[in-house]
């Protein structure tokens, strides 16, 4: 659950530059978190390889592929209803191939191919680079799978294709899987065990990125604090690492470091953190370097000690609060986000109003906030009963969304009349004479254009806000530009 669902950007297709060379045409739409966004970035990367342009128009595509999300009975859902329409699309069009990639995929994989019948190829989070050959495969009239998680791969040798959306922003994924077994996710069986990818790579992407014209990258994982790079392999082998390779490792306070100071006139975001990995010493170095954005999105799920057990968290109440603590004494400006969930199993009213009253201690800028979903193959799905009923489910959520509400409202309010940098990524929606973008803290402000340029960084003074943007006016061009 600790991928963030960004809904604006689902089922989004990805259009790139294409090679005049290439004859065929794929058409990729992605759903769920972020990670899924960049792998299909991997993908459209290894296929462009291979002979494919992307299109955004389904009916002409030679190759369909979703990638998939496993997170929520929804995000399931909306794919089986996308797969429906791809498949009518096909029955006008027999030569067009549909394969799923993702958490999906690794999960229903037999269900698609053989009883379902409804692709022809499907393709796990650590398979990409098998493509070309599973494509063969389907050309010659077979059924093509491969669902094996790596031990290894982090796809740190390919070179992501980009969005053509707005040249600014970037995504970079520096660590793949997960190691916590919280008892509602998916991830650790459908994207496997941690890894992390060697730092040299991700410096070499980030190069390219800012050679192109980019301004700020988010370092991207699972649960980013826990990055450790050793010389490859699982992070929970670590303990068998030779001295000289425990001496020589970085870990992400270290990476983070790196990356700021090698790219001082860059923003750097990161996502997404894990209370229990969050040590003191990333704090100092986010502090240290203005370029580091003040934004922690630390999950916590519940307020309420009996659930975080129930869940597996690695973190009690008091830990988690005392990091915030911590977060408030070392980085004073940054802004809070967090996911959380109603009615976990066995959730009495007593953990619900926990939940709240650690909401009330936090005061979170945003957040977000899920009724629990029972996933297959969890442990929370094999070994409980889901016995909260769906009305008061509900109604906890709407609590916790109103509470959340109230606290966004005070948090934007205490950047009315101060002057806060904006990285300016594109014109408002609401108005064509605007442009938008987002602070350090990442929260969205819009201003008049003027004379300024997407890409620019601004000083902005805030004048009004809702709750969940700022309003301003542009005072000047900040010293990052």
């Amino acid at each position: 659950m600790e991928k963030i669902i960004e809904e604006s950007k689902q089922g989004e297709s990805l259009v790139l530059e294409n090679k005049p060379e290439n004859t065929k045409k794929l058409f990729i739409e992605s759903y769920g978190c972020a990670m899924n966004f960049s792998d299909s970035e991997v993908v459209a990367s290894i296929l462009s390889d291979g002979g494919y342009n992307t299109t955004s128009v389904l009916e002409e595509a030679d190759l369909v592929l979703v990638n998939t999300c496993s997170i929520r009975d929804k995000a399931e859902q909306t794919i089986r209803k996308r797969l429906e329409k791809y498949n009518a699309v096909k029955r006008t069009n027999p030569k067009m191939k549909v394969g799923v990639l993702g958490c999906m995929a690794e999960r229903l994989k037999s269900q698609f191919l053989e009883e379902e019948k409804i692709v022809d190829l499907v393709v796990g989070p650590d398979a990409y680079k098998d493509l070309p050959n599973l494509l063969a495969e389907v050309e010659e009239g077979r059924d093509a799978i491969n669902v094996i998680l790596s031990k290894e791969e982090t796809y740190g040798d390919i070179s992501p294709v980009r969005l053509m959306s707005n040249g600014i922003t970037a995504l970079v994924s520096i660590t793949r899987g997960c190691d916590n077994m919280c008892t509602f996710c998916v991830v650790p069986f459908t994207r496997g065990r941690e890894r992390s990818r060697e730092p040299q790579s991700i410096m070499n992407e980030i190069q390219d990125l800012w050679n192109n014209g980019y301004k700020e990258v988010t370092l991207l994982g699972q649960n980013v604090d826990s990055y450790l790079w050793y010389g490859g392999g699982l992070k929970k082998d670590f303990v068998n690492a030779s001295e000289m390779q425990k001496a020589t490792a970085v870990d992400f306070d270290q990476l983070l470091e790196m990356v700021a100071a090698g790219f001082p006139k860059m923003r750097i975001r990161f996502s997404t953190s894990n209370p229990q990995d969050m040590h003191e010493s990333i704090l100092h170095v986010i502090a240290k370097y203005p370029n580091i954005c003040k934004h922690i999105h630390l999950p916590v799920q519940s307020g309420s000690n009996r659930i975080l057990k129930e869940m597996n968290r690695l973190h009690t109440r008091e830990e988690y609060m005392a990091l915030i603590d911590k977060i408030r004494a070392i980085v004073p400006d940054a802004s809070i986000s967090q996911d959380m969930i109603a009615g976990f199993p066995t959730e009495t009213e007593q953990d619900h109003q926990d939940t709240l009253s650690l909401m009330e201690y936090v005061k979170y800028n945003f957040g977000y906030m899920y009724s629990y979903s029972e996933r297959p193959g969890t442990l929370a799905g094999r070994k409980m009963k889901d016995d909260v009923e769906e009305e008061t489910k509900a109604r906890r959520l709407q609590e916790i969304v109103d509470l959340q509400q109230k606290h966004a409202w005070f948090r934007s309010e205490e950047f009315v009349g101060k002057t806060v940098e904006v990285l300016v990524e594109k014109v408002s929606k609401k108005s064509k004479d605007e442009f938008s973008g987002r602070n350090s803290q990442s929260i969205t402000v819009v201003f008049p254009k003027e004379n300024y340029k997407i890409g620019d960084f601004v000083n902005v003074k805030i004048t009004s806000c809702t709750s969940g943007t700022l309003k301003g006016e542009a005072v000047g061009l900040s010293e990052m530009n």
